[in-house]
Parts: structure tokens; C-alpha cells; sequence
């Protein structure tokens, strides 16, 4: 007869065998949504198309802004 038995790592193993314990599944360490850094409150928002720059205000992303001499959207850098 064959039995389910408890997992040797991290995980459910499934081991056959009369209560012999089974080789575990291992759970991999991976990174959250979204990975990377904040930028901060810092920094400045630049027009990608005339290279105007100007200083980054918190809480307005940089990609809400629009250029105020070409009228592109702006990029945080």
C-alpha cells in the first residue's frame, strides 16, 4: 500500500512508500510587483522631445505634466 508522506523542505511532498516521507517542493525567493525603487521626492521631470527640465514637485508624477514649451508629456530623470 502507498501512502502520502510530509515533505522533507518547504512545500507538499508527495513520497510513496509505507509513510516514507516525500522530496519536498522548495519555494523560490522572488521580487514584489513592480520591482524597483521609488524615485523619491526629489529630482526633476525633462521633456524627452525639446530637453526642457525642470524641478520634480511631490505627489505629480512627471507623466501627468506636459512640456510648457513643446506641450509633450513629460519623464522623471
Amino acid at each position: 500500500m502507498y501512502g502520502y508522506g510530509q515533505g522533507a523542505g518547504r512545500g507538499k511532498g508527495r513520497g510513496a512508500g509505507y509513510g516514507g516521507a516525500g522530496a519536498g517542493r522548495g519555494y523560490g525567493g522572488g521580487r514584489g510587483r513592480m520591482g524597483g525603487r521609488g524615485a523619491g521626492p526629489g529630482g526633476e521631470c525633462k521633456c524627452p522631445a525639446c530637453g526642457y527640465t525642470m524641478p520634480h514637485e511631490p505627489g505629480v508624477p512627471c507623466s501627468q505634466l506636459t512640456c510648457p514649451k513643446c506641450g509633450a508629456r513629460m519623464i522623471r530623470v
